[in-house]
């Protein structure tokens, strides 16, 4: 009588389970916790981060007047924005080679052949390093784009080929529309200068050309003048953060003396101040009898019918004629 052959029952003793399945748990338990740990320590420095978002202007009620003050706190919308990509960015990257470190530790220890597997990442690697290398540039400078707070949505950028307002900020791509309804999807990688007209503060700067025989230090206390009141103003004096300025003389030449005055406002709004304050200041030389002087100009004709002119029309000869301000001798 022939008995059947039995299967070979496996060792379910102690020793086994105390062998590579412990061994393999301590791994997953491991790579858990520490996933755990860098998620903890990356939500420190998302958030250390986003502290570190500079001061805000930021409108108050002063004395029941709206005021445009500098705010040292946080901008609320920015720094969730900027905690929430920092954060997300990082902790996925983390826990990523965390539990491919952990995987790769795992088939070692069922005694699988992980050489051919390495050996593949790495010739995959070294192919994504040379096709990759711009999108990986990309990332990267959308990363510290966003650490360093450079711009957000809602700022007025200069991106160089590119300005206007920020409408989406990626890791990727930065998004901006100019003044004209173009929307501009600019690279981050191609970034190389970030001009953010939104933080802080900004500045107005008017240059005014009047006669040369202006009498300047009248000019100076006019021009100081006007600007002062325009704080007062129902429309735009909110904006102004601090007293006008005027920086004195900016250029001199034959028919004009340009005077400059710089008024300080709140971020985007220091082109309605100018407005007003071109506006202001047109009314004001109304007021003083004094116009901005007209350049000299050259008039090149191609015929030789200029009044007073000794050459035909059949000539066809080359004539300039000079033209100047009335009364200056031109």
């Amino acid at each position: 009588m022939l008995l059947p052959i039995s299967s070979p029952v496996p060792d379910l003793s102690w020793q086994f389970w105390l062998d590579k399945p412990l061994r393999i748990l301590i791994v997953l338990l491991g790579a858990t916790l520490l996933a755990a740990v860098a998620r903890l320590l990356i939500r420190r420095v998302s958030g250390g981060i986003a502290r570190g978002t500079r001061s805000r202007i930021v409108r108050r009620l002063d004395r029941g007047r709206p005021r445009w003050v500098e705010d040292a706190g946080l901008a609320g919308a920015r720094q969730s924005q900027r905690a929430t990509t920092i954060g997300s960015v990082l902790s996925s990257v983390g826990t990523v080679l965390i539990w491919a470190v952990a995987l790769l530790m795992v088939l070692s220890e069922l005694e699988y052949d992980i050489g051919p597997v390495l050996a593949s990442a790495g010739i995959a690697g070294v192919a994504l390093s040379f096709g990759a290398q711009s999108l990986v540039k990309d990332y990267l400078s959308g990363i510290f784009i966003v650490a360093e707070d450079q711009l957000g949505i809602g700022d007025v950028v200069d991106l160089g080929e590119a300005s206007g307002t920020v409408e989406s900020v990626g890791l990727r791509v930065t998004q901006v529309r100019d003044v004209n309804g173009t929307l501009w999807h600019v690279r981050n990688g191609e970034i190389l200068r970030v001009g953010n007209q939104s933080q802080g503060w900004a500045r107005c700067v008017l240059d005014l050309p009047v006669p040369y025989d202006t009498n300047i230090e009248l000019m100076t206390e006019l021009l100081l003048h006007e600007a002062t009141l325009l704080r007062d103003d129902p429309k735009v004096g909110e904006f102004i953060t601090e007293d006008p300025e005027v920086w004195g003389v900016e250029a001199v030449t034959g028919e004009s003396v340009t005077v400059r005055v710089a008024v300080r406002t709140v971020p985007l709004k220091q082109w309605d101040v100018a407005r007003a304050l071109r506006l202001r200041m047109k009314k004001m030389l109304d007021r003083e009898g004094l116009h901005v002087p007209l350049l000299n100009q050259t008039v090149i004709r191609q015929d030789g019918t200029e009044p007073g002119s000794s050459t035909t029309p059949e000539t066809g000869q080359v004539r300039a004629v000079r033209r100047g301000v009335p009364g200056s001798g031109a």
